[in-house]
């Protein structure tokens, strides 16, 4: 077996440990231990935890090694969703003049998934529901044809996929969150830009809100 498919499979073990449970927030991820419990080499261990890294779920501290990415706080909560507030509307109103038919039914494709997500209850639904909301922000973001914006999102995109693990009780609202989605894509097909910049400005402020809902109910 080769590097590459190994370091996939590993990736892929570890981001379900991370998104059942298995691993916490803050936990410290030994390569050495990783190596002898999931019985493979440290090198495909290593390229699973540096793309790990890369989407904000891991970090990595010099002298300290690798870890699992802590839980947010509510002042960073609000402070990413501030930063959504600015940069997803403008992205979403240079998508709605760039719109094209195959990447309005590629969004249709992510809000299937996403509502068919809140019908199972275990890690993989919430894969489901977690990669089908990452592609429909992903997708819009790469529609705007905008370098700056784009990059703008991406430089945030890390800490929103750490905010998707860790805010586990958006995949109960799964179907409040994908009716938010079809809202957009229906000012998306508008071809709107106020539009469709509104529409996005209300579901990342929804989604924040669910959030500190959440966050306030697990620490009473």
């Amino acid at each position: 077996m080769s590097k590459l498919p190994l370091a996939d499979h590993m990736h892929d073990v570890l981001l379900t440990q991370l998104m059942d449970g298995t691993r916490k927030p803050g936990e410290p991820l030994n390569i050495g231990a990783l190596s002898r419990e999931l019985e493979v080499s440290q090198t495909p261990l290593r390229e699973a935890l540096a793309r790990l890294e890369h989407s904000g779920l891991v970090q990595r501290e010099a002298h300290r090694g690798y870890f699992v990415a802590p839980a947010f706080t509510k002042r960073e909560m609000t402070k990413l969703a501030a930063a959504r507030e600015l940069i997803e509307p403008a992205i979403a109103a240079e998508s709605a003049l760039r719109r094209t038919p195959d990447f309005l039914a590629e969004l249709a494709v992510t809000i299937e998934e996403l509502a068919a997500s809140g019908e199972g209850t275990d890690a993989d639904a919430f894969r489901q529901y977690w990669t089908s909301d990452a592609r429909f922000h992903s997708l819009i973001a790469a529609q705007a044809d905008n370098v700056f914006l784009e990059g703008a999102f991406l430089a945030l995109s890390g800490h929103v996929q750490r905010f998707r693990l860790f805010m586990k009780a958006g995949h109960a609202h799964a179907g409040q969150a994908a009716a938010e989605h079809q809202r957009i894509l229906d000012a998306l097909s508008s071809g709107d830009p106020g539009v469709a910049a509104q529409e996005m400005l209300s579901h990342v402020r929804s989604a924040s809100e669910r959030a500190l809902v959440e966050h306030e109910e697990t620490r009473a």
